[in-house]
C-alpha cells in the first residue's frame, strides 16, 4: 500500500461524516435540543445503588474519541485526569453502581457562535436521589450542531472547594 493511499484511508476514517456513522443511534429527544442533550448528560450516569448505568445511551451523546477532563488537586496543584469514554466508564461505573450516584444541573450559562456552543453547567451530586448533597462543581461542555442533532465534543469538570466556589451567576436563583 502506498503512503498516499494509507494517508487517504486515515483521512477518510477521521472524516466527521464517517465518525458520526460509527456512533450509536441516539434517542431523538436527547439530541434535538441543548436542553435535551444536557438533560441526558446527567440522566445517564444517575441512579440508585445496584442499578446499571445507561452507558449505551451515554455514548450516543458524544463524538467518537471524546475526551473527558476531570480536574482535581494533588499537593495543592491542579491535576487533569484525561480519559476517553471507555476509560471513564472503567473508572466510574463500579463506584456509581455500588454507592448510588445522582447528579443534576443547578445552573447554566451558554455562549453560542454559529453551530458551536460552550455550556458552563453547575451541578450538585448525591448518593441517593433525595439525599444530602455530597458535592458540587461545574461541567464545561463543548457542543456542536451538525444540522440534524447536537453532539458533545468535550467535557471538563472541576469540583467546588472553599477556595473555588461556584460563581453566583451559575447558582440557582432564590
Amino acid at each position: 500500500m502506498t503512503r498516499t493511499l494509507r494517508l487517504a484511508l486515515v483521512l477518510t476514517a477521521l472524516s466527521p461524516g464517517l465518525a458520526h456513522a460509527q456512533a450509536p443511534a441516539a434517542r431523538p429527544d436527547d439530541v434535538a435540543s441543548l436542553d435535551g442533550i444536557i438533560r441526558a448528560f446527567y440522566e445517564v450516569i444517575s441512579g440508585p445503588a445496584g442499578q446499571p448505568r445507561q452507558w449505551g445511551r451515554d455514548s450516543s451523546l458524544y463524538i467518537p474519541g471524546v475526551r473527558f477532563v476531570a480536574m482535581s488537586l494533588r499537593d495543592g496543584r491542579p491535576v487533569a485526569n484525561i480519559t476517553d469514554h471507555g476509560q471513564y466508564i472503567a473508572q466510574s461505573d463500579r463506584f456509581f453502581v455500588e454507592n448510588g450516584f445522582f447528579e443534576r444541573e443547578i445552573g447554566r450559562a451558554e455562549r453560542r457562535f454559529g453551530n458551536i456552543v460552550h455550556v458552563f453547567s453547575s451541578y450538585e451530586s448525591r448518593r441517593a436521589e433525595n439525599g444530602p448533597v455530597t458535592g458540587r462543581g461545574i461541567n464545561s461542555i463543548q457542543l456542536f450542531w451538525d444540522g440534524t442533532r447536537w453532539w458533545i465534543a468535550n467535557a471538563t469538570w472541576d469540583s467546588e472547594r472553599p477556595n473555588n466556589p461556584i460563581p453566583p451567576e451559575l447558582l440557582p436563583r432564590r
